[in-house]
């Protein structure tokens, strides 16, 4: 006799970690069989999930012993990482191994987890090795794993991209190398779809998106899509770093941007798989259409800058 199964997600109150759960249900909706269990450190904002069929419970990465016991009778557990803790840099490695130790002890049958892009011993990004030690972690565990490793998400433009757009430059150390930007909702139907798939084979899978792009082909894009005049600035590292910290960002902040685009410099997130369609049947969004979906909210962010 077979049992529908149990799916924990993490972290449900996040924009990630929701939209994996509206992913589940649709799938549910398509006839998909299994119970949705949503994780958060405060279940109370979630009211919505429960009213929709969603079981919640309060999950904290900070409180192990409860968190094995919250994952008590659960069949397949997603990890969503943790926001970065630049403030206390080994935080957010200490909630992942207590995440996945309190899996191990709760019996879970299988255990995905959100990482990132070649997060070995080598990259520049300085929180890659939270994302190693953990995969190392979950690996340990002998349970077999989905670890997702998504590219840099296409929504970040939102941190950038109004800046340029008002000034009509992108000053960058990235050089030729390419970036194959994921949408994080194309991201949360991957995650939905390893958790539906569960399985006893373990799998660390890319996701991105169709194509990987250079900062002057994205410049291009941006071009065509807004009808603008951006020129790319390439600039080395040290300037970089100069510039960034002469606009008045804090040092953590400017020592991640310019690892990123070592990273990317490095080919560290140049990756292109088939593993979103692999996972979901559906092709990945690109770049332009994200650009193309929120082109009226970027303007928007562009003027209120330049005013």
């Amino acid at each position: 006799m077979t049992t529908t199964p149990r799916l924990f997600v993490t972290g449900a109150g996040g924009n990630l970690g929701r939209g994996v759960v509206e992913s589940l249900l649709e799938a549910k909706a398509e006839g998909a069989e299994a119970d949705v269990v949503a994780g958060s450190r405060d279940p109370g904002k979630l009211s919505d999930l429960a009213a929709r069929g969603v079981e919640l419970r309060r999950a904290d990465f900070d409180d192990p012993e409860e968190l094995a016991e919250v994952l008590g009778g659960i069949d397949r557990v997603l990890i969503i990482s943790a926001p970065d803790t630049p403030q206390d840099p080994p935080l957010r490695l200490r909630q992942h191994l207590a995440a996945v130790e309190a899996a191990a002890k709760a019996g879970v049958g299988h255990i995905s987890y959100t990482s990132m892009q070649k997060p070995e011993p080598g990259s520049a990004v300085p929180f890659a090795p939270d994302h190693h030690g953990t995969e190392q972690a979950i690996a340990q565990t002998g349970i077999p794993f989905t670890i997702l490793r998504p590219n840099w998400y296409a929504d970040s433009v939102f941190m950038w991209l109004p800046q340029v757009l008002a000034t009509a430059r992108w000053v960058s150390a990235a050089g030729d190398g390419r970036v194959a930007h994921v949408w994080r909702d194309d991201l949360a139907r991957a995650a939905a779809a390893a958790l539906l798939a569960g399985g006893t084979e373990s799998r660390r899978l890319d996701i991105s998106g169709p194509e990987a792009l250079t900062a002057a082909e994205i410049v291009a894009i941006v071009n065509e899509v807004f009808g603008a005049s951006v020129t790319l600035v390439a600039v080395s590292d040290a300037d970089l770093a100069a510039g960034l910290a002469g606009a008045g960002l804090p040092a953590p902040l400017v020592e991640l941007l310019v690892a990123i685009d070592v990273n990317t410099r490095n080919g560290g997130v140049a990756t292109v798989t088939d593993a979103f369609e692999w996972l979901t049947g559906r092709r990945p969004r690109s770049l332009r259409d994200y650009l193309l979906v929120h082109r009226d909210a970027l303007r928007a962010a562009a003027r209120a800058i330049a005013q």
